[in-house]
């Protein structure tokens, strides 16, 4: 949502002016922010031309949705916490730095920038703030940058804010104090202890948190205590009456499962859509899986690098295939290439690893430079032929790669003026990568190029690492391989475990389930609290780590099972509402005898309507259905999800649906607990043996063959003593074929 004004257009009375929407509930846009020239000239410095037209409002559309979510500047103070969930690599610093201008724009004083849990996350993310916003070649002064500001940055900060406050000065030359401080409780103390110094009760405030699953959760959450940087982000917030905290992230989990009540709970979300090339998950590992994604063999796992001389035959692969493609740049540019090419070898979270790696790369890189340098040998014609198996690959799916003659010729400078670099932190500090010293890198690392870290040109990831405690969250993180990469995906390759391949298979289904649901609450109106925290997530992953959860999950998956409310039991109102729900939807239906043994009893005959479409059935009886208990809700939720994601694939699904006993009446007892033991009327005659179930084989298998199949019972239920405790309650079960099998995991909804 936006309201577009040329910035040519634009006087000094309209920058930051708002226009309320009174009339839009808590929880959606409640103001329309004013696209300026800070914003403006952002996207067109970072898409410049003809061609940029439609990226740019692109990211100007959606960074004014994201704002106008975020607390009006203009209204009373208050706070707010939002969302944004974007893909791995796939723009979230252009989009919170496109806010902040935008936040600039519309009169907003100060806006915070959490960023980096180490240094070279943190230069970077500063670095390309500093660029975007182009403050080191300002036309105007418009902004005032702290970086990890102290106490002596005070009196600067107070000077500023006053000025907001004085009419006299013009609105345009007023200036945005930006601060970007690292996500470390001492600097963030640092801020909190100056924030606390100054008048902020008129100063509209926004506060971006980059990688906010990270660090920024209570880690001590279920030992009734709070993490020290947790605090400080919680006593920064309080300094603040007028602010939003706008949380970015591309792996959701945490914010998204973490308590309502805890105040990093996201009350809205915005999904970012990735711009033109963007190579993800489903392009990755779903579509082009069997030509990007090379498996690395398990008996090749099973050695130590600490103690092997020689390096495994995968990472030899992955070092031809990479120094062939960084060959065919010096080709193709016919000249030093532009850019950058990287392979990034990410063995373990070890240091002592990272040393091993380093020490095989180091040594094959020299040899086969030795070797090449005589060039008329058995040796060299051997080599070649093995750089010819990384060429074949390449050509299945680069088809416009130079001929092998042409690289061969340049191969000995490629593998000559590759770096390798390993990259951890000894002695306290990261080393930074001097990107402009080399085209082509081999990184050697782990949690330093994790989540965050942004590896230029990065074309082969050798990654012989499994999947660890199986949160999800984490494994995604180290996907650097994803990114704006269609230009030269025809070079690019993974390697990895069989297991993390198929782990991130997996999670491509969790991701696009998580998005495809929050896109419904983007809507002005629709609150965050209102979404029911459930999603499609392979049994062998956990969402995140459990030390920032307050609410345990359950875990589920029908499959050739039935589903039904154990206790059925609820006031009389739920159980009218129940009752109307049903009765509606049956009369809707064309329903006749089922099918079966004609010595049936009238218990055991049934009406039954075929072919209903599921999505009517949904709608009309499944949605309405109030589910009171809460581990039945739990599992209701389980199975909804389910049968929205057959509907999500196949809109003309369809299933059965059968009235049970409609001519008499079904007793069913509770235990102590409330609890009905079995729902399902038994196999009928029970005895003898050898004809048991001969006329009548139980409720379970009144279903369909192949389809979800639906049962509608009409109780009365009874106390320990058979005496009636409700009477007409309607109860629904539902049958799932295994082919709508999916794994989920639904959360609590207390808190």
């Amino acid at each position: 949502m936006s309201n577009h004004v040329p910035s040519s257009q634009l006087s000094s009375a309209d920058i930051g002016t708002a226009t309320l929407r009174a009339d839009t509930p808590s929880g959606g846009a409640t103001w329309q922010p004013v696209e300026g020239p800070e914003a403006l000239d952002l996207v067109e410095h970072v898409f410049p031309g003809q061609d940029g037209q439609l990226a740019r409002r692109s990211v100007i559309d959606s960074s004014a949705g994201i704002l106008s979510r975020c607390s009006d500047p203009a209204g009373d103070p208050q706070s707010d916490t939002g969302l944004v969930i974007g893909y791995v690599q796939s723009g979230k610093t252009l989009s919170f730095t496109t806010v902040t201008a935008l936040a600039r724009d519309n009169r907003f004083h100060l806006v915070v920038v959490m960023t980096g849990i180490s240094i070279p996350l943190y230069d970077q993310s500063s670095r390309r703030l500093r660029r975007d916003l182009r403050l080191d070649t300002p036309r105007d002064r418009k902004w005032m940058m702290f970086t990890n500001p102290r106490d002596t940055d005070l009196r600067t900060l107070q000077d500023l804010l006053r000025d907001w406050q004085d009419t006299a000065t013009p609105t345009e030359q007023k200036m945005t104090a930006l601060v970007t401080v690292m996500k470390n409780h001492r600097h963030l103390a640092n801020l909190r202890d100056l924030l606390q110094q100054l008048d902020l009760t008129r100063s509209p405030i926004l506060i971006v948190d980059d990688e906010a699953d990270q660090a920024s959760l209570n880690t001590k959450v279920n030992q009734a205590d709070e993490s020290t940087t947790y605090q400080r982000i919680g006593e920064i917030r309080r300094a603040c009456p007028h602010h939003t905290f706008l949380q970015y992230t591309a792996t959701p989990q945490a914010p998204l499962l973490i308590s309502l009540i805890d105040t990093l709970s996201p009350n809205f979300v915005h999904v970012l859509e990735p711009g033109i090339g963007y190579v993800g998950g489903p392009e990755l590992f779903i579509e082009h899986r069997h030509s990007h994604v090379r498996e690395i063999p398990d008996h090749e796992l099973a050695v130590d690098p600490e103690e092997a001389d020689t390096p495994p035959q995968s990472l030899l692969d992955a070092l031809r295939v990479f120094l062939v493609g960084v060959a065919a740049s010096y080709v193709t540019s016919r000249a030093n290439p532009g850019g950058h090419r990287s392979m990034l070898v990410h063995p373990s979270h070890r240091t002592a690893r990272h040393s091993a790696y380093t020490g095989w790369v180091t040594r094959v890189k020299r040899q086969w430079e030795a070797i090449l340098e005589r060039p008329n040998t058995t040796a060299a014609a051997e080599l070649l032929d093995e750089f010819r198996g990384a060429y074949d690959d390449l050509r299945g799916t680069e088809h416009n790669i130079p001929t092998f003659e042409d690289l061969c010729r340049v191969l000995p400078r490629a593998i000559r003026l590759t770096r390798v670099l390993e990259v951890n932190a000894r002695g306290g500090r990261t080393p930074q990568i001097e990107w402009f010293n080399a085209y082509s890198w081999i990184l050697i690392a782990g949690q330093a190029v994790d989540r965050g870290f942004t590896v230029e040109g990065l074309t082969v990831t050798y990654m012989p690492r499994g999947v660890g405690v199986g949160n999800a969250d984490t494994l995604q993180q180290r996907g650097r391989f994803f990114g704006y990469k269609n230009s030269y995906l025809g070079y690019c390759r993974i390697y990895l475990p069989s297991d993390v391949i198929t782990a991130y298979c997996n999670y491509v289904a969790h991701e696009e389930d998580v998005r495809s649901q929050l896109h419904e609450y983007e809507a002005p109106g629709r609150s965050l609290n209102d979404w029911k925290r459930a999603f499609i997530m392979s049994p062998a992953m956990r969402p995140t780590r459990q030390n920032v959860l307050r609410l345990d999950y359950m875990r589920g998956l029908l499959s050739n099972d039935w589903f039904y409310p154990a206790y059925p039991l609820a006031s009389s109102d739920v159980i009218e509402a129940n009752r109307q729900t049903a009765t509606a939807f049956v009369e809707g239906l064309a329903l006749g005898p089922d099918d079966g043994h004609p010595d049936r009893t009238p218990i055991q005959r049934h009406y039954v309507a075929s072919g209903v479409p599921l999505e009517t059935a949904l709608r009309d009886l499944l949605v309405p259905l109030r589910v009171p208990a809460s581990t039945d809700a739990q599992r209701f939720t389980g199975l909804m999800l389910q049968l929205r994601r057959a509907l999500d694939r196949d809109p003309s699904e369809s299933c059965d649906v059968y009235v049970m006993s409609p001519t008499e009446t079904r007793r069913r007892g509770l235990n102590e607990e409330g609890r009905i033991p079995n729902l399902f009327q038994g196999a009928y005659p029970v005895e003898p043996r050898n004809l048991r179930g001969s006329i009548y084989s139980g409720d379970r298998d009144v279903r369909g063959p192949n389809r979800v199949s639906i049962q509608i019972h009409t109780l009365t239920l009874t106390d320990a003593d058979d005496a009636p405790v409700a009477d007409r309650v309607p109860v629904v079960a539902v049958w799932v074929p295994s082919r709508l099998g999916a794994p989920w995991i639904v959360q609590d909804e207390e808190g």
